[in-house]
């Protein structure tokens, strides 16, 4: 366990020291909102997805090391494989009915007081200015282990590299919006509630939309604040 520590903390040093000043060169506008990011503690960072380049982008930005839940075909890519694994994702197999191991993954890194990283709608939106419906796996975790959700908007990440596009832009750049850490304590504990689960995520990706600047048209409970 130390040697994985230890690996992931150096990708991740490199990814901050050497690949962040050129994402910010060539692709990043603006990022606000920084200083929302807690000094320390477990916390689920929830994010709009349009690209390949998000988890990237913003795991070279952020002042402290972050473990999205990545797709296994990250895993299953020759490319993309050693990245993975250098950085610790959490692989999820979306096509297993035993998720107990991510769950696991995600009750360990959050015990010891981590940031995960969760895109709840679950793949890459194609659409440019709208997002794809979410699950709720982001509230049951967030209920279930007693952690606020730290709700990011990411603009302009289609336009550099879209789902279906191809080739990158060097023309197009991004914005980062960071906003405040969502109070979910009274919610705390009700992870098996379906209906209060399905309140969080909408309050979540409500907070997504305001900062990403995306449209979601998916809301259950019609919820607004």
């Amino acid at each position: 366990m130390k040697s994985y520590h230890k690996r992931t903390a150096i990708t991740h040093y490199i990814l901050k020291k050497i690949v962040k000043p050129i994402f910010k060169f060539l692709w990043i506008k603006d990022i606000k909102g920084i200083d929302n990011i807690p000094k320390k503690g477990a916390y689920i960072f929830a994010f709009n997805h349009q690209s390949f380049f998000d988890f990237l982008i913003f795991t070279s930005i952020s002042p402290r090391n972050i473990h999205f839940l990545a797709a296994e075909k990250f895993y299953n890519h020759k490319l993309w494989r050693p990245l993975m694994i250098l950085t610790g994702q959490i692989k999820v197999d979306r096509h297993a009915h035993d998720k107990s191991d991510v769950h696991e993954n995600v009750r360990i890194h959050l015990e010891k007081g981590l940031l995960l990283g969760i895109f709840p709608e679950g793949t890459r939106s194609p659409y440019p200015d709208q997002m794809l419906p979410a699950f709720d796996g982001i509230s049951k975790y967030a209920l279930k282990h007693r952690v606020n959700v730290i709700p990011v908007g990411l603009r302009g990440m289609h336009e550099i590299l879209p789902k279906d596009g191809g080739k990158i832009s060097f023309k197009k750049c991004s914005e980062i919006h960071i906003g405040e850490p969502i109070d979910l304590s009274s919610y705390w504990g009700n992870h098996d509630d379906k209906d209060k689960c399905t309140d969080v995520t909408e309050k979540i990706m409500e907070k997504i939309e305001k900062l990403s600047g995306k449209k979601y048209n998916h809301y259950r409970h019609n919820y607004a604040e």
